[in-house]
């Protein structure tokens, strides 16, 4: 099969939406199908090139700097999306948000009558933080962001979001095409628990102490992850032997230096910046338990890495979550933005070092479930199922082409 995906965000880029579209398409490479990836520049200037047996077509684009260094824009992009499918002659698109390359991506396929699916990564409170509006005007801003989201994915043939919840969040927003919760999936292959690694070794290697009780964070270091939540609890821990891991970067990380220096924390919380793709499965094995309070997560797929290597997990209770965690099984959920119950769930954990082994299995069990295979294999009956069912309307001249 033929694939073209298209979004706002890839590789490097490291966010949920852009680590997604990589398994994705890579997968779908693995498995043989020919998969095409349209997506704005990072160097700012365009460029194709074949990255692990997926054609990326990056569109000339511009920074949103000084406001957004990491987000790129790809003014009129939609002649050279056309060209693109016409010389790709993909038989589905697959679009990964409601951004202009992706709407127009919907656009030309739509004239060509070739189906369109899309996935939903996206909750205004990844954005609207950022938005310079009082306070009071955000949730106004999230109903236009809605509304840019509806216009783009009630067009759309099918949608599919990484869980129930984020479905259901679909559902209450207006969106009214069939929607399927898929889950973003795990590598297995590279996610397992490593129990021969050296565990000091690894926790030195970044700046955590091999003796405490460490508490680890994966992701971006973003408004909307909730990170100052985790260092009041830690203010309000009176134990010396806990320190926290804040792995990743973003445009929060100096505001919470200054916050961890304002609790008096010192070495009790780690900034190791960002961790390299090939060190991050050892590193989540040498850890106790990870740690995720962000309250905008549709799934999280850095929790479900650390689950697949085997962590007991402390999380917010909300968004979805819960359908990753279950208290007393798999770790603790604490009521999303309270320090307060974040202290008293991470206390909680270390009192049941005992459980821990057992939490940690159950985990491993839970993150089986989400095994990237399995994601790919259920993109790949999405994928057949809209060509079937829109066969009739395949431009003839292509079919014969395609052979």
């Amino acid at each position: 099969m033929r694939i073209v995906i298209t979004g706002q965000t890839y590789y490097p880029a490291a966010n949920g939406q852009a680590v997604f579209s990589v398994h994705l398409a890579e997968g779908l490479a693995r498995a043989g199908h020919a998969v095409m990836v349209i997506v704005p520049s990072e160097r700012q200037q365009p460029y194709a090139v074949n990255l692990h047996d997926v054609r990326i077509q990056a569109l000339r684009a511009v920074p949103l700097r000084p406001k957004y260094p990491d987000v790129y824009f790809a003014p009129l992009p939609g002649a050279q999306v056309g060209r693109l499918l016409d010389a790709h002659q993909p038989d589905i698109v697959h679009i990964q948000d409601h951004y202009p390359i992706s709407q127009l991506a919907l656009a030309e396929a739509r004239k060509r009558g070739i189906p369109v699916m899309g996935t939903n990564h996206f909750l205004p409170e990844n954005i609207v933080h950022y938005v310079p509006v009082p306070a009071w005007a955000r949730r106004y801003v999230s109903r236009l962001l809605w509304v840019s989201v509806r216009r783009v994915f009630n067009r759309l043939q099918l949608a599919t979001t990484p869980t129930a919840t984020a479905a259901r969040i679909l559902r209450q927003h207006g969106i009214r095409i069939p929607i399927y919760p898929v889950s973003c999936g795990v590598r297995l292959d590279r996610f397992s628990p490593a129990p021969s690694i050296d565990r000091a070794a690894w926790r030195r290697r970044y700046g955590l102490d091999p003796e405490r009780v460490v508490f680890l964070f994966v992701g971006r270091v973003d408004l909307e992850k909730r990170l100052d939540v985790l260092l009041r609890a830690l203010k309000l821990l009176p134990r010396e032997d806990v320190q926290l891991g804040i792995a990743g970067r973003g445009r929060y990380e100096q505001k919470l230096k200054e916050l961890a220096e304002k609790l008096g924390l010192g070495d009790r919380v780690v900034f190791t910046g960002y961790i390299p793709a090939e060190d991050l499965p050892a590193l989540l094995n040498s850890v106790d338990i990870f740690a995720m309070p962000s309250e905008a997560e549709l799934q999280s797929i850095a929790t479900l890495e650390a689950m697949a290597t085997g962590r007991p997990i402390l999380a917010a209770d909300a968004q979805a979550l819960p359908e990753l965690v279950e208290n007393g099984v798999n770790g603790s959920l604490f009521r999303a933005g309270s320090a307060d119950d974040a202290a008293r769930r991470m206390a909680q954990l270390i009192a049941e070092r005992e459980r821990w082994p057992a939490m940690g299995a159950a985990s491993l069990q839970r993150a089986q479930a989400h095994s990237l295979a399995n994601t790919i294999a259920r993109y790949e009956e999405l994928y057949a199922g809209l060509v079937r069912a829109t066969q009739p309307a395949v431009n003839p001249a292509w079919s014969v082409a395609g052979g």
